[in-house]
């Protein structure tokens, strides 16, 4: 048996102690985030993707000893387990490599090998397999294969009779494990994509075209050139190979195999084996290598997802201030919806600034009455039809005021599969569906992580070839990092939606439901502790949940930090040390650094979690997400028409891909700064250089309005 924390603990390059200690609370149901937090001491403090790979890497090595079981039992069956291959199926580390070792044993449809033996031609192909050696007495193949011929099996001919044994051998050295691991590795090492655009589509009708003469090696082609050209082959545009050196292959396995020196048996074997390889290894490991860096692609791209999910859902928010939420538009006018500093729907109006005068004088009238009437500090305008037109308008309103509210174009993917949600009519029956897309505008504005948690992620248009991705990884791998972002920011226990509560650490859908169903009941949560009358919630799920959830003035200023319950007696402690009463914790963190935190080190507490306790007492409360900032487009720039080449205009990153990043220059038109114009030097990726929500300068390069496509540059402008 495998001792899986020895391998896992190689693998990773950590301590085995580590890995054992990670995955004992991994199995106890404790989540990642809480483990990476505040289980510091036991896991010699991991981080989250670190505890994530230790989890995969012990699910994949499970579900290896439970296939090794069922191949080992199936090979018992066939009563041809030796003791030499149970010790190399036992000691297998790869799927791969399994499925190898268990080929020539697997149950088969009928192949041509089968129809061989069927005629009785085994002892005829093992007959030869002997005359393959150096020593062996030479024989005549005619002579020997002249027995086989007769009316009973069915062979009639010398030649059927010698095809039928060579089969039998093909499939058997087709099926020996070294040689396919050795060709596999060829194939990766020395394959070349090659892809060119099939007849029936003419230079220029195709989104394929640089794909029409393609060549990139295996190891080196890029995920997004591997996505593509699966869909283009899909979609029967393109027709996709990978070229190698063949002659090179079947040479090899002439060297591995052919042992003797007689002309016959040498030039039998070497037919043989070019068919081995031409049917039955080459499509097959051929098929293995694409599937392979098809894997890889998917993985690569959900990476990218992932990074640009989590930049997104951690933008800095604008405040939970009171908002003016407008959803754009000509002809169907403006939707706009008053939001309140908590979030809360207030009031909804339509307002027509683009159709004509008279339309135009009202909608700013109707804008300056509900500034004045309810405060407004920020206008959440969404970046669809009309936003640039609506954003000069506002501006225009907004002028004259002595207090001017913050404008905000606010990017609304998704926003519309929002508002059409079951979410969304549970939150707002009796509105219409454009009211509930302008809330959540709005609501972007003010937390974009306690909006966006509401929308499937899919949905937010931060991905890369995201259809064509494994759906089920992609899905396991967003929700982690929702999951992640969620409980990084924490969570206002009061304020929180039951979506939102769904990704704390511990905290299940019905047990969301029932904490928002407690606090309509019983009002404002006043302290963590009372979360324990929740229906369902139980010590472990306040154990796993209670530092992510915070309250603000509540009974315990302690309950509106990042310091776990199991953590306040400590706490308590240091305040009673520095002679500052808990109440007043907010004025304790200048004398912090005084403290000889070695002296309040327990068996329990270690140094990890004290200096993170020193970290959050020093900012109580505190959101770790960056300061607010936003894009300023320029002035009477609203239509691709209106760039011209040189242009300098400021944007803000929408998507960062493998080879660029798209930008929102406010013309209805993303642009694209391709990898090569993201800086000065030379970059490998583009998410080390750039982030969605970033804020940039960029120059325009090149317009092209028939296509609708910009081209933007980074170089020598930020």
């Amino acid at each position: 048996m495998i001792d899986f924390i020895k391998i896992i603990a190689s693998e990773l390059s950590i301590k085995p102690q580590q890995v054992k200690n990670a995955l004992d609370l991994l199995i106890e149901g404790a989540t990642v985030p809480f483990i990476a937090r505040y289980r510091k001491e036991k896991t010699g403090s991991l981080d989250e993707i670190q505890i994530r790979d230790i989890g995969e890497s012990y699910n994949y090595l499970t579900e290896l000893e439970k296939r090794k079981e069922t191949i080992l039992a199936a090979i018992e069956a066939q009563n041809k387990l030796t003791d030499e291959l149970k010790k190399q199926i036992e000691f297998c580390l790869s799927k791969t490599e399994l499925e190898d070792l268990y080929l020539p044993y697997k149950p088969k449809r009928r192949t041509k090998a089968t129809v061989a033996r069927e005629k009785g031609l085994e002892p005829l192909a093992e007959l030869i397999k002997s005359l393959n050696n150096p020593t062996a007495k030479p024989l005549s193949l005619e002579v020997e294969a002249s027995k086989y011929i007769s009316e009973e099996t069915g062979i009639t001919t010398l030649e059927e009779a010698l095809q039928g044994s060579s089969d039998i051998l093909a499939e058997e050295i087709a099926e020996k494990a070294n040689l396919r691991a050795y060709i596999r590795e060829y194939l990766i090492k020395n394959g070349v994509f090659t892809s060119k655009i099939k007849n029936d589509y003419p230079e220029g009708t195709t989104k394929y075209e640089m794909y029409r003469n393609f060549q990139a090696t295996v190891t080196k082609i890029a995920p997004h050139n591997i996505l593509a050209l699966f869909r283009g082959e899909a979609e029967k545009v393109l027709s996709l190979d990978i070229d190698f050196d063949e002659s090179l292959v079947i040479d090899y396995l002439a060297s591995q195999e052919i042992k003797t020196k007689t002309p016959q048996i040498k030039a039998f074997y070497q037919g043989m084996i070019k068919d081995a390889f031409n049917r039955l290894m080459k499509p097959s490991l051929l098929r293995e290598v694409r599937s392979d860096r098809k894997a890889w692609a998917d993985l690569e791209s959900i990476k990218t997802f992932e990074i640009n999910l989590r930049e997104l859902l951690l933008s800095s928010p604008a405040g939970m201030k009171p908002t003016l939420a407008i959803d754009p538009g000509f002809r169907t006018g403006c939707k706009v919806a008053v939001l309140s500093e908590t979030g809360s729907f207030l009031e909804y109006q339509a307002i027509f600034p683009h159709t004509e005068e008279g339309k135009r004088k009202e909608a700013e009238i109707t804008l300056k009455n509900l500034i004045k009437k309810y405060k407004i500090e920020l206008i959440a305008i969404g970046n669809g039809t009309a936003s640039r037109e609506t954003d000069q308008f506002i501006a225009e309103v907004i002028k004259p005021l002595e207090n001017k509210p913050i404008q905000v174009i606010v990017n609304e993917s998704g926003a519309s599969i929002y508002s059409a949600s079951d979410v969304a009519r549970e939150e707002f029956p009796d509105l219409d569906i454009t009211v509930r897309g302008a809330i959540s505008i709005g609501r972007r504005l003010q937390d974009p992580l306690a909006e966006l948690v509401k929308i499937d992620p899919k949905s937010i248009g931060v991905g890369q070839y995201q259809h064509d991705v494994d759906q089920k990884l992609l899905k396991k791998n967003l929700e982690e990092t929702v999951e992640s972002c969620v409980n990084y920011v924490g969570v206002d226990l009061n304020m929180a939606s039951k979506q939102l509560l769904t990704f704390v650490s511990g905290i299940t859908p019905t047990i969301a439901n029932n904490i928002v169903s407690y606090r309509e009941q019983n009002g404002a949560f006043k302290n963590r502790k009372e979360l324990l009358k929740v229906a369902k919630l139980g010590a472990k799920a306040f154990e796993q949940a209670a530092g992510f959830l915070k309250i603000r003035g509540g009974n315990n200023p302690l309950d509106n930090t990042a310091v776990h319950p199991e953590s306040y007696p400590v706490v308590e402690a240091i305040m009673k040390q520095l002679n500052v009463p808990i109440s007043q914790i907010t004025e304790a963190s200048s004398r912090l650094k005084s403290l000889n935190l070695q002296s309040f080190v327990t068996d329990t507490i270690g140094l990890p979690t004290l200096q993170d306790v020193m970290a959050e007492l020093e900012k109580p409360g505190r959101d770790p997400r960056e300061e607010f900032q936003y894009a300023t487009f320029k002035e009477g720039v609203t239509e691709i028409s209106d760039l011209t080449e040189g242009m300098l205009l400021e944007g803000v990153i929408t998507n960062v891909v493998n080879f660029g990043a798209f930008v929102d220059i406010g013309v209805h038109q993303e642009g694209l700064i391709h990898i090569s114009q993201l800086a000065n030097h030379f970059v490998s990726d583009p998410k080390q250089v750039v982030k969605v929500g970033q804020v940039v300068k960029v120059k325009v390069l090149e317009v092209n309005e028939k296509l609708r496509r910009i081209s933007l540059s980074m170089k020598e402008v930020n």
